[in-house]
């Protein structure tokens, strides 16, 4: 999206950058690998259509993407810093997460405990995550990366997507604010996900989040959980 294209949202583990044109070389990669490409229900790309892909998804307002860094090394990073800073550009590319709109949303003020609606038809926003290497696995990276996220298009605190928010604070968690926020902030409850029913630890990481099961798709093999659906 055009209004997160100087974006980065940091912290303790990673960052959250804006999918560049520097980054297609590397992404590219990443799809090439079989398993990636089935986990994320991706179509094999020449590389040439992977830049040009790359150049829709910056403009296309129904689509929200960051590239994962990890943070390595003890320099400072500020809360505000641009995308092409060189402590920003030096950190190695891990994944992506993403967030597809659909619908036009309520306010935050507007809504209630139901996911919202406008004019009958409902709005959602489904999160994906991927882990692309596999060294970066198994740290933590893709809950926080998806709290940002969730803080980042909902204005609300990280604490908020903590299924006992209590535990995790003892444990150091960091809840802080991010510094941005998107010029709209969407209801919390149009949070969804869709996952394959056989990846067990992804569908344990959205519950870890406060989302809950909420339809069973036999056919695709896939199951979606919303979040806070009680």
């Amino acid at each position: 999206m055009l209004c997160n294209k100087n974006t980065v949202l940091v912290g303790k583990k990673i960052l959250l950058v804006p999918y560049r044109i520097e980054h297609v070389a590397k992404y590219h990669a990443w799809m090439e690998n079989e398993e990636l490409r089935t986990l994320t229900a991706s179509e094999p790309l020449t590389l040439d259509q992977e830049y040009d892909m790359q150049q829709k998804w910056q403009m296309d307002e129904d689509k929200l993407t960051f590239i994962i860094l990890a943070r390595e090394g003890d320099a400072f990073i500020p809360d505000t810093v641009n995308p092409t800073d060189s402590q920003v550009s030096s950190l190695p590319m891990v994944g992506d997460v993403n967030i597809f709109f659909s619908g036009t949303p309520l306010s935050v003020s507007e809504s209630t405990n139901s996911p919202p609606f406008d004019d009958g038809q409902e709005f959602t926003a489904e999160a994906e995550i991927m882990i692309a290497e596999p060294l970066y696995r198994r740290r933590g990276y893709a809950q926080e990366a998806l709290r940002l996220m969730f803080q980042y298009v909902t204005g609300c605190p990280t604490s908020y997507f903590i299924q006992n928010p209590r535990v995790e604070t003892s444990q150091g968690e960091d809840t802080r604010q991010v510094s941005v926020k998107l010029p709209h902030s969407i209801p919390p409850t149009s949070l969804i996900t869709r996952i394959s029913d056989k990846n067990t630890p992804s569908i344990k990481l959205f519950e870890r989040l406060g989302f809950r099961m909420t339809k069973h798709v036999e056919a695709f093999e896939e199951v979606e959980l919303r979040w806070n659906a009680l």
